[in-house]
């Protein structure tokens, strides 16, 4: 959680690292008490196996390739949501933007996760 990425190997089989950012405009990862699932899909589109799946309850489920127009679309749309997230954030009594980093020295891990969640 210091790190709020997700990092593992490719689902293929190929080998490669694949980094997931988790963030409100990234991916979401959630744990059931049993199996993990991760959120939105994994395109590898910059891997050369170009795997596309989503780990659903530990359960890798397969989704077909996109083409180079599917991938520039998306990759468009994440740019958009992510500009559109950080733009409505205000701007705080104390002038610094409410997006910011909040201050975590000295909570342990769950406190940080759970000030991370609310937005604080």
């Amino acid at each position: 959680m210091d790190y709020a990425t997700v990092a593992h190997k490719c689902c293929c089989g190929c080998g490669l690292e694949v980094v997931t950012p988790l963030s409100p405009t990234d991916w979401k990862l959630t744990y059931d008490g049993v199996a993990v699932s991760l959120h939105p899909s994994v395109g590898n589109w910059s891997f050369p196996c170009r795997s596309h799946y989503w780990i659903d309850k530990g359960t890798v489920r397969w989704a077909g390739d996109w083409t180079q127009e599917q991938v520039n679309a998306g990759r468009a749309h994440d740019r958009r949501t992510k500009d559109r997230f950080f733009s409505e954030k205000t701007v705080s009594a104390a002038g610094q933007p409410s997006g910011a980093p909040p201050t975590t020295e000295g909570m342990g891990w769950w406190s940080r996760f759970k000030k991370w969640l609310s937005g604080d």
